[in-house]
């Protein structure tokens, strides 16, 4: 060791210094001073070190056994290091490793294999051996790679100056990068197809080619290219050949697979690009044909699994509009199809129920709950629903009539009674929201449901009072006061009806206890107030006298009451129940007016009448009493006979009662023979709404013209589409307003007839 410090000691071995002589000895004092100068190294020591590291190099480069040991080899470095000798040292040793690199190159350049494939194998193995033996020489060029190389080369490592120099070699000998490429390049498509790869191979040579820095320059464009040249061949190929449900499954499958193969063997970038390069062939270029072949298809089988992997698939390539767009159209046209199916009207709310159930499901499930593809939904249902004006509006009071007499529904009610309301009055807003509010088709769901309401009430046929209330309040919620003001003025009458008939029958128990032994009327009646229910048609009847008296007694009643007032009795809509013994004993029968009034003709022993000796007793219009009769004669409850029998009520048919007739109830309700409303009653409705919109047209015109004094046509025009919310036509504008002129509300400028001139 050469030595840094001499000790200086004292006579007789102690250290110099001064001493009392009656003190004790004093301490010894050790002086280290450092050399003056380094002692130099042998002049040929230089190269003798030299030629230690320079063979043990070698034998590590062929894989040999050093002559000299790691301890041994690392002191020559440092010390030559210590001794100024770093510069020349890495020299020599860069040479060195220059040298080796070339060599390892030309033996690859000279080894290429027979296939590509092949080649990869060779050159895992001399990566392996190269990169080890790297690693080995910097282990006894430590103390040079830490002091000289990283600090003054402008190398990293000694390791990177090793990787520096084989990227060099490749860089001249550019068939083994070609081959190295080709080989990697046919490594992975064998894999994309299914073939054995082997993976470990290939990630060790990605991390040879990211570490020579070769990678990106070399690899990585191919890659790419070759990757969208796979999936672009793929997806023209299978688009054609799967149906879209299983293309989609193979397209997440590919995803799935290429994102695993970048995590296995390839960088992080190359996943971002070759994922994105899967998505532009196997997705991007056919996702339009992909919507158009077979969303429909998976909305209307209610695939929601498929649906929700389309959208996953579309959201991840940026083309969650084009799905949204697409389900927006396809429910567009399915809707306008079922609309204008003119032949099964009867089930149109249901269906559209169903369909917008079934579409709910799908968003919340399979689009995960996208706002955008509900409100493309709502605009869907807006668009369609609206195609045939009035008639939606129709039909979903029927379907809310239906509804509140529990048909359809198991007779269940309260919760589930409140969820169908609140769909069917989704649909509502649908007709309603294409004008704003409660727009044109407001009127005409009004007049078809207040004539289901009225009937509801006055036969009582409703699940409850208390449901007929809430659906009036979601009415009143919807449309506002004005719209349900007649439609509560039809409960109140209800109500104020029971209060009337409470005290006719406390006034007819006072009238019978005054005159002793008379019987008591158990008549109920609805007094109506005719503003608020509709208008029927007065059905002729000629009632049985104590029908007739019973009548007479409450008009009597009721008018003292109230003097100022007129009733008008509606017979068509009354109700009887009659007691009849049959031989099989007594029955309470629930008849319709006109039904017990031809029960009433049985009287007295009366055993056969023809359809004309009826018709002159009952005085019932000819349709509503062959109706009657055959429900009493050919349905279910078959209180009277009839000959000859059949279905249908002849001219010649006679009638009898039936004394045999059996029930095991002892009150049986006989059911009328419904006549399905005819289009001439929908057209009567249908024409009362016009007649009432007409007044709202003459109201309007004399309302804007009071306020303008004088206006053009074209901007009366403009002004009443404006206001008013249902569809209008010019010439109905024209006809009203010559209609106007004609009562001298409004006149023709003189000077310009184009001009109108309100008169006060």
């Amino acid at each position: 060791m050469t030595p840094v410090a001499q000790v200086i000691l004292g006579p007789g071995g102690e250290m110099n210094g001064l001493a009392s002589a009656r003190a004790r000895p004093a301490a010894r004092k050790m002086v280290i001073k450092p050399l003056k100068s380094r002692p130099e190294l042998p002049s040929d020591y230089e190269d003798r070190a030299w030629a230690d590291l320079e063979g043990a190099v070698l034998a590590v480069q062929r894989a040999e056994p050093a002559k000299l040991g790691l301890e041994e080899l690392y002191r020559h470095v440092e010390t030559l290091c210590q001794n100024g000798k770093g510069s020349s040292l890495w020299s020599r040793l860069l040479n060195l490793l220059v040298w080796h690199a070339g060599e390892v190159t030309k033996g690859l350049a000279s080894n290429l294999g027979p296939t590509p494939g092949a080649f990869l194998e060779t050159l895992g193995s001399v990566w392996g051996a190269y990169s080890s033996q790297l690693l080995l020489t910097r282990q006894i060029f430590l103390y040079l790679d830490r002091t000289y190389v990283l600090p003054k080369s402008g190398e990293r490592s000694i390791y990177d100056a090793g990787l520096r120099a084989l990227r060099a070699s490749l860089d001249a000998h550019p068939v083994v990068v070609k081959r190295t490429v080709d080989g990697l390049l046919e490594l992975v498509e064998s894999d994309r197809n299914g073939a054995a790869a082997d993976r470990g191979l290939a990630a060790q040579l990605v991390r040879a080619l990211v570490g020579l820095e070769l990678y990106d320059p070399v690899l990585q464009r191919p890659l790419l290219e070759r990757t969208l040249g796979f999936y672009g061949e793929e997806g023209r190929r299978l688009a054609g050949e799967l149906d879209v449900p299983a293309y989609l499954r193979h397209v997440e499958r590919r995803l799935e697979e290429e994102a695993q193969r970048c995590d296995a063997y390839l960088t992080p970038d190359a996943r971002r690009l070759l994922v994105s390069a899967v998505e532009a062939g196997l997705l991007e270029a056919h996702v339009a044909s992909l919507l158009e072949r077979g969303l429909g298809l998976m909305l209307e089988q209610n695939q929601t699994e498929e649906l929700a992997r389309a959208y996953r698939l579309c959201s991840q390539i940026g083309a969650q509009e084009d799905l949204r767009v697409a389900f927006k159209d396809l429910v567009r046209s399915t809707g306008q199809s079922r609309v204008r199916d003119e032949a099964r009207d009867a089930e149109l709310v249901a269906d559209l129920l169903a369909m917008r159930d079934r579409l709910e499901n799908v968003i919340s499930v399979s689009f995960a709950g996208n706002e955008s593809f509900s409100l493309a939904l709502k605009e869907a249902f807006e668009s369609f629903v609206n195609q045939r004006q009035s008639k939606p509006a129709e039909l979903i009071a029927k379907h809310i009539d239906g509804l509140m007499r529990g048909q359809g529904r198991g007779g269940k009610g309260g919760d589930d009674l409140d969820a169908s309301l609140h769909a069917v009055f989704v649909l509502f807003r649908y007709i309603q929201a294409s004008n704003g509010g409660c727009g044109w088709g407001k009127d005409v769901f009004e007049a078809f449901y207040k004539k289901d309401l009225a009937k509801r009430l006055l036969l009582n046929r409703s699940v409850s009072i208390d449901a007929e209330k809430a659906c009036i309040a979601r009415l009143k919620a919807e449309c506002g006061a004005q719209f349900t003001t007649k439609l509560e003025g039809m409960f109140k009458d209800v109500e104020l009806s029971q209060d009337v008939i409470a005290g006719f029958r406390e006034s007819a128990e006072k009238r019978a206890a005054a005159a002793a032994g008379a019987a008591v009327s158990e008549m109920s009646a609805h007094v109506l107030t005719l503003g608020f229910w509709p208008s029927y048609p007065a059905a002729e009847c000629e009632l049985p006298l104590a029908l007739a008296d019973a009548q007479q007694a409450f008009s009597d009643f009721y008018l003292r009451k109230h003097s100022g007032r007129r009733l008008a009795w509606y017979n068509s809509l009354g109700t009887c129940v009659l007691r009849v013994s049959f031989r099989a004993g007594p029955k309470e029968l629930l008849l319709s007016l006109f039904q017990a009034v031809v029960m009433l003709q049985f009287e007295e022993g009366v055993e056969a009448l023809s359809l004309r000796d009826l018709a002159a007793a009952t005085r019932i219009e000819d349709v509503e009493l062959r109706r009657t009769l055959q429900s009493l004669a050919c349905g279910r409850e078959r209180v009277l006979r009839k000959a000859p029998m059949s279905r249908d009520v002849g001219d010649d048919d006679v009638f009898f009662f039936n004394e045999g007739y059996t029930s095991k109830l002892f009150r049986v309700r006989v059911n009328t023979i419904q006549a399905r409303e005819s289009a001439e009653e929908n057209t009567r409705t249908n024409d009362q709404v016009l007649q009432d919109r007409q007044y709202q047209i003459d109201a309007a015109i004399v309302r804007v013209m009071k306020t303008r004094k004088m206006l053009s046509h074209k901007l009366l025009v403009n002004q009443l589409m404006t206001q008013l919310k249902f569809p209008l036509k010019t010439s109905d504008l024209k006809k009203r307003i010559e209609s106007l002129i004609e009562r001298e509300y409004l006149e023709r400028d003189p000077r310009d007839p184009n001009i109108y001139n309100y008169l006060a």
